[in-house]
């Protein structure tokens, strides 16, 4: 199973930014997709996650600013970013659950700066 992150980069605050990941391989159907950031001497945090079933959780921190979605027919997680703010300056990480296994993205540096 591998995991491509795209979509990071550089904004100003109150700016969006969109972060896809396509998952590729074979993997049960019944999984989570999510994502991940870990800021600068940081440990890894949990942004949001998404069932295969469509149920989407999210960090308190985000909620209401940014939306997880899936295409199961493309095996893509995506992250909407909005309201951008300083403090989500981070590397994004994307990963899938299945079956007791987690798979890692390799990461997509956000950075909110103006």
């Amino acid at each position: 199973v591998q995991l491509q992150a795209s979509g990071g980069g550089l904004v100003q605050p109150g700016g969006s930014l969109r972060l896809s990941c396509e998952a590729s391989g074979s993997f049960f159907r019944i999984n989570v997709l999510g994502w991940y950031l870990q800021a600068p001497g940081n440990e890894r945090e949990l942004v949001a996650t998404i069932t295969s079933g469509g149920v989407a959780t999210y960090a308190d921190s985000v909620k209401g600013r940014f939306t997880i979605s899936r295409d199961k027919a493309k095996n893509t997680v995506y992250l909407q970013m909005n309201s951008l703010k300083p403090e989500d300056t981070a590397v994004y990480y994307c990963y899938l659950a299945v079956l007791r296994q987690k798979f890692w993205g390799q990461g997509t540096q956000v950075t909110v700066s103006s």
